[in-house]
């Protein structure tokens, strides 16, 4: 059983059957370059964000001068909080040193009292 193919050869084929045939050929290719489009895009997208990506990490001139200027200004600001620190220390012993003055100054007031109450006591306090 040998079947001979030629150009000639006719097929009997409902022309509904030929029809699917046709749109399902049409709409897989439809498919297939649908998603080969889409793969392009996105593949597109990748490299431009990749050279972005590249572009971006490479340090210019200005933003090294700037590096260096936050580094300084970091360095100033650790030397401002120690003084701010020293000070706030200093600020407290003020306080209790204000504290002990009073006291001081109160105890003084008592004494002289005393020493007049002890003048008067002694008739030496007429005035």
């Amino acid at each position: 059983m040998s079947v001979k193919i030629s150009d000639n050869t006719s097929i009997g084929l409902p022309l509904r059957n030929l029809i699917g045939l046709i749109g399902a050929i049409v709409i897989g290719a439809w498919f297939a370059f649908g998603v080969i489009e889409r793969l392009n895009q996105l593949e597109t997208k990748n490299q431009l964000f990749e050279k972005d990506l590249l572009e971006a990490s490479i340090q210019k001139p200005i933003d090294q001068e700037q590096f260096m200027i936050l580094e300084w200004q970091a360095t100033q600001i650790e030397k401002m909080q120690k003084m701010l620190e020293a000070k706030v220390h200093t600020g407290v012993m003020l306080s209790n040193q204000e504290k002990e003055n009073e006291k001081l100054k109160k105890d003084i007031e008592k004494l002289k009292d005393a020493t007049r109450d002890i003048k008067f006591a002694n008739g030496n306090g007429a005035h």
